[in-house]
């Protein structure tokens, strides 16, 4: 039977397994990709944020693209948490007005990514639609994986976004592929809700 969301091969659940860093069995860092056409990328990625702060761990989120002045429901809830939340950009790439200075703000959020990795400080980095850094060529997909190599040890290290590259793909542990069947805007019209969607 192969392994659910919850547990790995071997393992099961323990409640009363001391919180990160307090002598429980050995992390293993994963390279997580979450990748498709289909809705729930970041979705996903912030449900493991918030798993893994429920057991103390240290979790930080960078998102690419996404305005930095951007409010969303992530993040009003990362605030109260006291969860980063780390929002550089200038909105979607398909509205922007000046593509020189779109692309400055993913290379600056990618140079304190490989900071935050290399330091190693935290327990999870979510590195939220930075695939799309790699798909228009302004970060090579080389020079991640080079620094993802670096990290320490029991670093779990996320990415999400379409069109992830075949090379992150075939260096990552775990990737999902997210398939639309179904959306509200496609068959009824219906616009991004609040809640759901931001």
């Amino acid at each position: 039977m192969p392994p659910g969301d919850d547990l790995l091969e071997g393992s099961s659940p323990d409640e009363s397994a001391p919180a990160a860093g307090n002598g429980r069995r050995s992390r293993r860092g994963l390279i997580i990709v979450n990748t498709g056409e289909g809705k729930g990328k970041t979705t996903a990625a912030l449900g493991v944020i918030f798993r893994a702060w429920g057991r103390d761990f240290r979790v930080r989120m960078f998102q690419f693209i996404k305005h930095t002045t951007a409010r969303f429901g992530e993040h009003r809830a990362a605030r109260r948490l006291d969860i980063p939340i780390e929002a550089l950009g200038d909105g979607f790439t398909w509205l922007s007005k000046d593509m020189d200075q779109t692309t400055a703000l993913a290379l600056a959020q990618w140079d304190r990514c490989k900071e935050a990795i290399v330091k190693g400080e935290d327990d999870i980095i979510v590195l939220d639609e930075f695939t799309y850094a790699m798909h228009y060529g302004w970060v090579p997909v080389s020079e991640v994986i080079d620094t993802l190599q670096r990290r320490p040890a029991p670093m779990h290290v996320i990415i999400t976004g379409r069109y992830a590259p075949q090379e992150l793909i075939d260096f990552a542990d775990l990737v999902t592929e997210m398939r639309l069947i179904k959306h509200p805007y496609q068959e009824q019209g219906i616009k991004a809700q609040p809640g759901i969607e931001f």
